[in-house]
């Protein structure tokens, strides 16, 4: 039931005191953005001062914006390696940050290579669990009752490691999920979970998971919303539920914990919750999973979930219709925007339509910059010193790079995300997720990013609806060995009806029409300077990115923040790819070209 109208928000009624007081603190935090930002700089300037770096650009104690716009370059993590590295050595002395470096995120994202490793300290904790304690009381406004059920929410962790000089490093979720704050969280009847903190926190990814399947239908009728970090993430628990219902309906059946699961802790908290035999449900579950119909599984088996709760924002969009076909049709939210680096914001209209999602920037969290972007942007150096526009200041229509300024000691750090401004709430504004800044393909001259080449995969799949056949996982690389080279795209397809496997030459005109959809560059390449060869598709088994990603994962990539890589050049990848390779097909024309027209 609705609180009082007289603490009503803005945003809509609240479901409880509590979350009044949270769309209350958003609505003041939005209202008056740019205090807040000018505050949080001031903040940050302040009691950073006297750090190494801050120093190196002589501040003199300033905390202004033009004092600050003035004296520090924009940068990226490469400018900040030597620093990161005297950190990970050992070295304590206050270089970034006033405040001792608590341990180091990983970041998805990579660098030469390896890994990002992100500075952190204690505090940013409390500014993570506070964009988490807004998330709710937002959704409430949408999805009435949430508090009459439970979540069966697939989170996991990755075992840390540590850096020469005894930091942990470690995935940010995994040191959410690993603090007092999550552990020791208090009970709130709108954010009860099916997992056991036991099940989550199990490095083991086997143990994790299963245990997590099992309560979740254990729980079944109580079930409200299904998620996981990334909507790859919610694909895998459903692919685990496909690969082990029979030995999870064994344990409903019997009562008991499948000698798989060895981890103590899981045992000790199981035998709590696996109490009795249930051969009812244990039937059920086999009726539902025998068939082989995996179409709408998760409305079948959890009938009363009202929504998915996944990112399906940025490359995460072309799992959407996959998500569709197990859930059918349910909702997608996406409820947050966040990164290794900061936690950036929350979508204040979560039951949108995925490609309509807005994410509203926070300007409590970290001081926000943002760098206009355009096609034909000039590149950044810390020499060119860019006009950065300030959180209120940027444009409906115009996208733009972010650009951070952190508690934890980065100063003017090149995000890499790509965003475009939607429109404001109060003064905040309100930003689409665009994609990563990173060229993915290049042959010769020519340029592919994330974003054109998921459109063009999104184009050509099209022509797989007649054989009720879709796209499931892709990824590519730029096959420099043949003259001209060419694009490689690997695709892994859901084909419904086996019987009605897409013919060649459909699979053929699927590659046509992608370069159709790709720049006028590329097709000027592939028509007039035959500078690149026809694009090729490879149709691989079903299971092969499934197997990509236990691939990643045993290299030490976080199972919560694993993100199929659009690009593939590491051979072992390349090499596991080939061999899964039960089709190849070509481009059997030229896409159409015209000289463009100069004004």
């Amino acid at each position: 039931m609705a609180v009082d109208s007289a603490i009503s928000s803005p945003l809509g009624p609240p479901a409880c005191e509590k979350d009044a007081k949270a769309l209350q603190f958003i609505e003041e935090m939005t209202r008056n953005a740019n205090l807040v930002q000018e505050k949080v700089l001031a903040e940050i300037l302040s009691r950073n001062a006297e750090t190494e770096y801050l120093k190196r650009f002589k501040l003199n104690g300033a905390i202004d914006r033009d004092t600050f716009k003035s004296k520090l370059p924009v940068i990226t993590y490469e400018d900040l390696q030597p620093e990161i590295q005297r950190i990970a050595s050992g070295d304590r002395s206050a270089i970034l940050s006033a405040h001792p470096i608590s341990e180091f995120l990983t970041s998805s994202g990579t660098s030469a290579g390896e890994r990002k490793l992100m500075p952190t300290i204690q505090e940013e904790l409390d500014r993570r669990q506070l964009l988490y304690s807004l998330l709710m009381p937002v959704m409430n406004l949408y999805v009435p009752g949430l508090d009459k059920g439970k979540g069966l929410y697939f989170l996991f962790v990755k075992s840390e490691t540590r850096t020469p000089g005894g930091l942990l490093a470690r995935p940010v979720l995994t040191s959410y999920y690993k603090s007092d704050h999550f552990k020791t969280r208090p009970y709130d009847p709108y954010s009860v979970y099916t997992s056991p903190n036991e099940a989550i926190l199990c490095a083991d990814s086997f143990q994790s998971m299963y245990t997590q399947m099992l309560c979740g239908l254990l729980e079944r009728h109580h079930v409200l919303r299904l998620g996981a970090v990334f909507a790859s993430g919610l694909l895998r628990a459903i692919k685990f539920l496909q690969l082990n219902w029979q030995e999870l309906a064994n344990d409903i059946k019997t009562g008991k914990l499948s000698q798989k699961i060895t981890d103590s802790s899981i045992r000790d908290c199981m035998a709590k919750i696996l109490v009795k035999p249930d051969p009812e449900l244990a039937g059920f579950v086999r009726a539902e999973c025998a068939t082989g119909n995996w179409e709408g599984i998760i409305t079948r088996i959890w009938p009363n979930t009202k929504y998915l709760d996944v990112i399906v924002t940025g490359a995460m969009a072309q799992y959407i219709p996959t998500l569709d076909y197990y859930s059918g049709g349910l909702p997608l939210a996406c409820t947050m925007y966040a990164s290794s680096e900061c936690y950036f914001g929350l979508n204040l209209n979560p039951m949108c339509k995925p490609s309509e999602v807005s994410y509203t920037i926070m300007p409590n969290m970290a001081y926000f910059e943002f760098l206009p972007h355009s096609p034909n942007s000039p590149s950044v150096t810390r020499e060119s010193s860019p006009k950065l526009v300030d959180l209120v200041d940027v444009e409906v229509g115009k996208e733009y790079e972010l650009v951070i300024t952190t508690y934890a000691g980065l100063y003017r750090y090149r995000v890499g995300d790509i965003l475009r401004v939607t429109g404001f709430h109060n003064s905040a504004p309100q930003f689409h997720f665009v994609r990563r800044k990173n060229v993915l393909l290049s042959i010769d001259s020519d340029k592919t990013d994330e974003a054109e080449l998921q459109r063009a995969v999104e184009n050509a799949s099209q022509l797989l609806r007649e054989f009720n056949t879709s796209v499931v996982e892709y990824t590519s690389y730029a096959d420099t060995k043949t003259i001209p080279g060419h694009y490689v795209i690997y695709w892994e397809l859901l084909v419904k009806d086996p019987a009605n496997w897409p013919s060649e030459q459909v699979l053929n005109q699927c590659c046509l029409e992608m370069e159709e959809s790709l720049n006028s560059v590329y097709r000027q390449g592939r028509v007039a300077d035959n500078s690149i060869g026809p694009l090729e598709i490879r149709v691989v088994r079903s299971g092969t990115f499934e197997e990509l990603m236990d691939y990643a994962i045993s290299r030490g990539a976080s199972i919560n923040q694993y993100k199929v890589p659009r690009c593939v050049n590491f051979i072992p990848i390349m090499e596991l790819l080939d061999s899964r390779v039960v089709s190849a097909h070509f481009s059997p024309a030229r896409p159409h070209w015209t000289p463009e027209r100069r004004r």
